[in-house]
């Protein structure tokens, strides 16, 4: 696997895969071993270790980022943005209440198609 690290302006990322030097770094703040990281994020260590060099070589960028990205998550989605997520999880819970039921209401000896 390649062990390179490229920003496509998302932030630096593992190439061939979607794993960027902050999903490492979120491991390694926890004291996490690089192999460990590997397993997780299903990359290799080499991999692993390259996000690690990337961080060291650009830390005070790289934990600049990785702080304002750290004070987002805290503060939360927007308002509007919470709206949203709750009317598709109303949606939601309905389609899987109405599967329930429509479950329920089918008879339990149906048979087979062969009419048995």
């Amino acid at each position: 696997m390649d062990a390179t690290i490229v920003d496509r302006g998302r932030g630096p990322e593992i190439v061939g895969t979607r794993i960027t030097v902050y999903d490492v770094l979120d491991y390694l703040e926890l004291g996490w071993h690089h192999t460990a990281i590997a397993a997780t994020l299903r990359v290799s260590s080499d991999q692993v270790l390259a996000a690690m060099k990337y961080v060291e070589e650009h830390r005070d960028d790289v934990m600049a980022k990785y702080q304002k990205m750290l004070e987002r998550e805290a503060r939360g989605n927007p308002p509007e943005i919470e709206a949203k997520l709750e009317a598709g999880r109303a949606k939601l819970r309905q389609l899987l209440k109405e599967r329930r039921k429509a479950t329920v209401q089918e008879p339990a000896d149906a048979g087979d198609s062969r009419g048995q």
